[in-house]
C-alpha cells in the first residue's frame, strides 16, 4: 500500500513540477537561480520516500561565491537527496542526450545547465572551457560528478579530470561534497528508509603550480575517507562490502 501511494505521489510530482518549471523558464530562461530552485523542489521528495536528509556545510563556503562542486554519484536516488543541497547560482554539467528526453530534457536545458557531448572529445573540451569562462564572467558555480557515472554500490570510482581542469581554468576553488552510502537503503514499500548525510567540505584552492592529477587523487582519497566516516556514524551495515575504492 505504501508503495502504491508513493508511486502516485511521485507521478503527480513529476507532472506538476515539470509543468511549473517550464512556465518559470518561459519567463526567465537560463536564469542562474533556476537550477537551485528546481533542485529544492526535487529535494522535498525525500520525505515522500521516507528519507531524512541532513546537510552539513563548512562555514568557509560563502553563498553566492563561485565554486566547482564535486560529489559522489551513487544511483537514481541522488535526484531526491543531493538535489536539495544545491546552492543558488549553481548549474550542473550533463550529457547532451538529456536534452532530448521529452519535457524533462527541455526543462534541464532551459534551466541553464551546461550540456556536454561526451562522444566528441573536441566539443567536450570546448564546452568545459566555455564553462570555465561562464564561471569567471557570471560568478556562477558548477556542480559535477567526477566519477562520470553512477557507482551502484561499487564504492567511489576513479575520477575523470574535467572538473579539475574547469576549476583551474576559472581560478575557483573546488568543494568536495560527500554523501553517505545509499546503496540498498531505499525500499519502496518501507515507511522509514533511514537517514542520509551530505557533507560539504571546505573549499580547496588549486594553482597552476599544483600537479593536477595528484591534487585530484588527494581529493578523491579525502572524499573516500569522509564517506566511510559518514557510513560509520550512521551504522550502515553494507559499508564494509562497498568501502574499498579503486586507487
Amino acid at each position: 500500500m505504501i508503495a502504491v501511494v508513493r508511486l502516485i505521489l511521485l507521478t503527480l510530482f513529476f507532472i506538476i513540477s515539470t509543468l511549473a518549471g517550464l512556465i518559470v523558464c518561459l519567463f526567465r530562461p537560463f536564469h542562474p537561480d533556476n537550477v537551485a530552485l528546481f533542485s529544492r523542489w526535487y529535494g522535498k521528495v525525500s520525505w515522500i520516500l521516507g528519507i531524512e536528509v541532513e546537510v552539513r556545510r563548512d562555514p568557509a563556503i560563502i553563498v553566492g561565491e563561485p565554486y566547482v562542486f564535486i560529489a559522489n554519484h551513487q544511483n537514481n536516488l541522488d535526484l531526491f537527496t543531493l538535489s536539495g543541497t544545491v546552492l543558488p547560482r549553481t548549474v550542473t554539467i550533463g550529457k547532451k542526450s538529456l536534452k532530448y528526453i521529452p519535457f524533462f530534457g527541455q526543462l534541464y536545458w532551459l534551466s541553464g545547465n551546461i550540456m556536454i557531448d561526451r562522444n566528441d572529445k573536441n566539443k567536450a573540451l570546448s564546452t568545459m572551457l566555455a564553462a570555465a569562462e561562464r564561471i569567471s564572467q557570471h560568478k556562477i558555480s558548477v556542480w559535477m560528478f567526477p566519477e562520470g557515472t553512477r557507482s551502484y554500490g561499487r564504492g567511489l570510482l576513479p575520477f575523470k579530470m574535467g572538473a579539475f581542469h574547469i576549476a583551474l581554468e576559472a581560478n575557483v576553488p573546488l568543494v568536495p561534497v560527500t554523501m553517505s552510502s545509499t546503496h540498498g537503503q531505499f525500499k519502496l514499500n518501507r515507511w522509514n528508509n533511514g537517514k542520509v548525510i551530505v557533507q560539504f567540505a571546505a573549499p580547496a584552492p588549486l594553482s597552476k603550480e599544483d600537479s593536477l592529477r595528484q591534487f585530484a587523487k588527494n581529493i578523491r582519497l579525502q572524499m573516500a575517507a569522509q564517506i566511510q566516516q559518514l557510513d560509520e556514524e550512521l551504522g550502515n551495515d553494507y559499508t564494509a562490502r562497498n568501502s574499498k575504492s579503486k586507487e
